[in-house]
C-alpha cells in the first residue's frame, strides 16, 4: 500500500510553489504537458512537485531526460536539489553529483539522470526499491522526432498493487515552432494522444518576478510582438514572417562531416550585459549549398579573459574567428593575447542583407545541441509596417548567434580589401546572379 509522507516537509509546498499550477500538481494523466513562456516557473514547480511526490508514494522512481546527458548536470539536478531545500528536506536525500543520482534516504527511492544521446543506459535501468514509474522530459523542444520521445516513454511500464499507483510522463519546453511534432501530439484537439493533459503557462503566474524582469518582457510587445507572444505569452511560435525558413534540425557527426567538407568557417559577437556574446562554427558545403551548425556560445556578461578563454576551450588558438566589427578595441585585446587570427567583420550600407541573401541560398541543418541558435532561426522575422506589410528589413533583435553566423560566412560572398571600401550593392548583385 501507499506509504504517505515517510518525513512530512518543513515547509509547506504553497508557500514555495505560489498560484498557477494547482491543476498540473494534481494530475495523473499519463502524459502532463506544460509548454510555457520563460520565467514561468515550470522547471522547479515541476522539480519540487517531484521530490513532494518522491516522498509521498515509497513505490515511485523518476527517470529524468534531456536530450543531452551533460546538459543534466546545470539544469534539472541542480532544480531537484534546489527543492529539497526549499521543502527542508535535503537531509533526507543523497547526492551523487558524479553520476548524477538522487536516492531518498528512508526508503532507497531513486531520481535517475539520462540522454537521449545514450539510448542503452535508458532502455537497461533497473531500481531496486518499487519501480520506474514516471519520467520528466526537460527542454522536450530539443527533442527531433516523437520516435526517440517514445523509446524512452516505452521503458516506463509495470505496476504496484496500490490503489494510489500510477504512471506518468511530464513534459516541459518552450514552444519555439508550431512545426515542432509536439504540437500536434500533445496540444491539437484532433490529433493529440488520449489521456493527456496539457496546459500553457506565463510569466504572469510567477509572482516572485521582480520588476526588472516583468518591465523587460513587457517591453518585448512593443519592440517584438511576434516574438512577445512565444517568449512572453506562451504561444506557438509561427512560421510567418521568418527570415530563415530554410533550415532543419537534425542531428549529425560533426567531425565526419569536417573531414568531408574540409571548410568551416566561425563568427563571434559581443556582448556585455543585456547582450550576449556568441560563437557560432559550421561546416560549409558551397556545392552542395548547404550549411551544418554544429557548435555555438551564448553568454552575458563576459569579460575580455573570459571571451579569450572559451576561444582556447573550443580548439579555435588559430582558427580564423571573424568577429563584429563595432568592437576593434576587444578584437585587438584578444588578438594580443593569443588568438592571432581574429578579424573584424565587414560592415556598410546593404551588408545586413546581403549576408541575409546569402544564407538563404543555402539549406541549413542544426544540430540539436544549438538551442540557442534553433531559437532565433524560429524567431529572427522581417520587420513590418504600420499596415502589417513584411518589409525587406529584419527586426534588429534577438539575433546574436545569426549575426556571428553572417560574419562568419562574408569570405564566402565577397573578398576583403585593406585598401578600398567594399561595394556591398554590386556583392548583393553577385550573389544573387549565383543564384544564392
Amino acid at each position: 500500500m501507499c506509504q504517505k509522507m515517510t518525513n512530512q516537509p518543513v515547509v509547506s509546498p504553497a508557500k514555495v510553489i505560489g498560484g498557477g499550477y494547482n491543476k498540473f500538481w494534481h494530475n495523473k494523466n499519463f502524459y502532463r504537458v506544460v509548454k510555457g513562456s520563460r520565467g514561468s516557473k515550470k522547471s522547479k514547480t515541476t522539480a519540487i512537485n517531484f521530490i513532494y511526490r518522491i516522498m509521498q508514494y515509497n513505490w515511485a522512481n523518476l527517470l529524468v531526460i534531456r536530450r543531452y546527458s551533460n546538459t543534466n548536470k546545470q539544469s534539472t539536478y541542480t532544480d531537484l536539489k534546489w527543492a529539497t531545500n526549499q521543502l527542508g528536506v535535503a537531509h533526507l536525500f543523497r547526492f551523487n553529483e558524479s553520476l548524477p543520482e538522487i536516492t531518498y534516504k528512508p526508503t532507497g527511492q531513486k531520481i535517475l539522470f539520462r540522454g537521449l544521446d545514450d539510448p542503452l543506459k535508458i532502455t537497461s535501468i533497473t531500481v531496486d526499491t518499487g519501480i520506474l514509474s514516471w519520467a520528466w522530459f526537460e527542454e522536450a523542444y530539443q527533442i527531433e522526432t516523437f520516435d526517440k520521445f517514445s523509446t524512452v516513454v516505452e521503458s516506463i511500464r509495470g505496476s504496484v498493487d496500490d490503489p494510489e499507483f500510477f504512471k506518468q510522463i511530464t513534459i516541459t519546453f518552450n514552444p519555439w515552432s508550431e512545426r515542432h511534432w509536439l504540437k500536434p501530439t500533445f496540444f491539437d484537439e484532433d490529433t493529440k494522444l488520449n489521456n493527456t493533459f496539457s496546459y500553457t503557462t506565463t510569466y504572469r503566474v510567477n509572482e516572485w518576478l521582480d520588476e526588472v524582469d516583468i518591465a523587460r518582457y513587457e517591453d518585448l510587445y512593443r519592440t517584438n510582438p511576434r516574438r512577445a507572444r512565444i517568449v512572453c505569452d506562451g504561444d506557438w511560435g509561427v512560421a510567418e514572417g521568418l527570415v530563415f525558413e530554410n533550415f532543419e534540425v537534425k542531428e549529425f557527426d560533426w567531425v565526419k562531416k569536417l573531414k568531408e567538407k574540409q571548410v568551416v568557417a566561425h563568427g563571434s559577437d559581443f556582448g556585455f550585459t543585456q547582450d550576449p556574446t556568441t560563437l557560432v562554427s559550421t561546416i560549409v558545403d558551397t556545392q552542395n549549398k548547404e550549411l551544418w551548425i554544429y557548435d555555438e556560445h551564448y553568454q552575458r556578461g563576459m569579460l575580455t579573459d573570459e571571451i579569450y578563454q572559451m576561444y582556447i576551450d573550443k580548439g579555435l588558438k588559430n582558427a580564423e574567428i571573424i568577429a563584429d566589427s563595432a568592437e576593434k578595441r576587444l578584437i585587438t585585446e584578444i588578438k594580443r593575447k593569443g588568438i592571432s587570427n581574429i578579424k573584424p567583420s565587414v560592415k556598410g550600407q546593404g551588408s545586413i542583407m546581403q549576408g541575409v541573401q546569402f544564407i538563404q541560398g543555402f539549406k541549413i541543418y542544426v544540430h540539436p545541441s544549438c538551442e540557442h541558435t534553433i531559437e532565433e532561426l524560429n524567431t529572427y522575422t522581417f520587420d513590418q509596417d504600420k499596415d502589417g506589410n513584411w518589409l525587406n528589413k529584419p527586426i534588429d533583435e534577438n539575433n546574436h548567434i545569426l549575426d556571428a553566423l553572417r560574419y562568419s560566412l562574408e569570405k564566402f560572398h565577397f573578398p576583403r580589401n585593406n585598401k578600398t571600401n567594399i561595394n556591398i550593392k554590386k556583392n548583393i548583385s553577385r550573389a544573387k546572379a549565383m543564384g544564392l
